[in-house]
């Protein structure tokens, strides 16, 4: 490890090998070299000059990528692809005079940039529908333990540990959709020319614009996409990255959400992320137990969601048919926000698989708050009893303010039930108004709704991704 110039947390401390893999120059590199034998077969199908044993010894050289000679060469000629073309044509001395043959730079450089993150969207949707699949079984394990709700964070009627994981897996459901829509959508470049118009292609093939026509669709099956784009300029449009970025925005808005909530229900000591056994908390406070990973989502979320601006400006910056602005914003922009959300979704796999659910002191704060989210029932238990409905609406809310006063000023515990039963408008004793604290008669639909979550949106999205489940995540640090 050089320890005298700065190293990138996202591959040191963050992102896994797969995702750093994808955006790597060796993967780069590789796949130029795939595309230049598949630039090479289609010109050869369509009645170029090309041989069987040129083709032959471009790939039997594809994965043999001679760097120390591309690196020396782009010192003198200071162009990255042409550096290439050259190493490459240094080891197919057979092949060397058709490498490239009618292509611009774009033809490598764009349509790898699409095929890598096309690779990369796949990686990002295994992970993110294993992080569905393990909230999803929380929320079914506890759908039934009541738990006190919050609005304004200000406790409210009462919702299930189960129903409120729902919430957090909903919202990633939500992601999936847009990143399959996105992913649906990509298309490669294809072999366009300098300015898009495939000028180049005129010249080779004698302008037989038939044949023109077969170069892009045979390229696209060789790499293994559907089409190409119809039109460009001499890149694909660069909205197609503000596309790709904001699906991982998005989710990294939802990890947010959701690291936010269980470290708030941590300070509650409700809920608690996985802890090591000999992890510590604090270099002060031994007995502190943070949740430093859901706090590493939520900071490696924040960075996603500024970058993903990134590609929205670049992409309006162009110039009509190209302009070379983009490229170093590309170079730090998309891969990073990718190597981020892959190290996010990591944590959310180690926390949702460890999540730690304290049901006694759930228990506890929703018993100390029960009785005021009882009040409904307790008053048309009263009315039933005889009372009236605008009187005892008028004194629930004076006994509430004064229950409330007790428990804030006097640090008493809430009175509420008692301060009812010694009224006699509402003809109640304290042990009938104890029996109606059942916290499951609050919940509502909360197991029922967790139930038919699980059965009618994600059991489809399990069963048509089934070969993606099972992805455990390794946290470096």
């Amino acid at each position: 490890m050089d320890t005298d110039r700065y190293q990138s947390p996202l591959t040191e401390r963050y992102a896994s090998r797969e995702m750093q893999y994808i955006f790597s120059p060796d993967k780069k590199f590789r796949t130029w070299r795939r595309l230049w034998i598949a630039l090479a077969e289609t010109e050869q199908a369509l009645g170029l000059p090309i041989t069987d044993e040129q083709i032959a010894e471009m790939k039997e050289h594809q994965d043999e990528i001679n760097y120390d000679v591309a690196k020396e060469r782009e010192k003198a000629v200071r162009h990255d692809v042409m550096s290439h073309v050259y190493a490459y044509g240094v080891q197919c001395p057979k092949a060397k005079p058709i490498i490239h043959l009618g292509a611009t730079s774009c033809y490598v450089g764009d349509n790898t940039d699409i095929i890598v993150m096309t690779e990369a969207l796949r990686l990002v949707k295994k992970k993110l529908v294993n992080v569905i699949a393990q909230l999803t079984d929380f929320a079914l394990r506890y759908k039934e333990l009541p738990t006190l709700a919050f609005t304004h964070f200000q406790p409210a009627q009462p919702t299930t540990v189960g129903k409120r994981a729902t919430l957090w897996a909903q919202e990633f459901v939500m992601d999936l959709e847009d990143l399959d829509y996105v992913l649906s959508t990509m298309k490669l470049l294809g072999s366009k020319g300098t300015t898009g118009t495939q000028a180049s292609f005129l010249e080779l093939f004698d302008g037989d614009q038939e044949k023109i026509d077969r170069i892009d669709p045979m390229i696209a099956e060789k790499m293994g996409f559907a089409s190409c784009v119809a039109v460009s300029g001499q890149t694909y449009s660069r909205k197609t990255d503000t596309r790709v970025l904001n699906v991982l925005a998005g989710i990294a808005a939802s990890a947010h959400k959701m690291s936010n909530d269980i470290r708030l229900l941590q300070h509650l000591k409700e809920v608690e992320e996985p802890f090591e056994k000999t992890q510590i908390g604090s270099s002060a406070m031994a007995y502190k137990r943070n949740p430093m990973r859901s706090e590493r989502i939520a900071s490696l979320s924040r960075y996603v969601l500024c970058d993903a601006l990134n590609p929205a400006v670049t992409s309006s910056c162009q110039w009509f048919e190209r302009t070379l602005d983009d490229s170093a914003n590309k170079r730090l922009s998309v891969p990073e926000a990718f190597l981020a959300v892959d190290g996010i979704l990591d944590l959310c796999l180690n926390v949702t698989d460890g999540l730690k659910v304290y049901p006694k002191v759930i228990e506890k704060h929703l018993m100390a708050e029960l009785p005021f989210m009882a009040t409904e029932n307790i008053m048309m238990d009263a009315v039933k009893a005889g009372g009236d409905r605008q009187e005892l609406h008028e004194k629930i809310r004076e006994l509430s303010m004064e229950a409330g006063k007790t428990v804030k000023e006097e640090g008493k515990d809430n009175n509420l039930l008692e301060l009812i039963a010694a009224d006699p408008a509402f003809n109640l004793s304290l042990e009938e108004l104890q029996r109606s604290m059942d916290p499951s008669r609050y919940t509502g639909r909360s197991k029922e709704q967790v139930e038919r979550f699980a059965e009618t949106v994600v059991r489809p999205i399990l069963e048509e991704n089934e070969e993606l489940l099972g992805v455990t995540a390794e946290i470096n640090v």
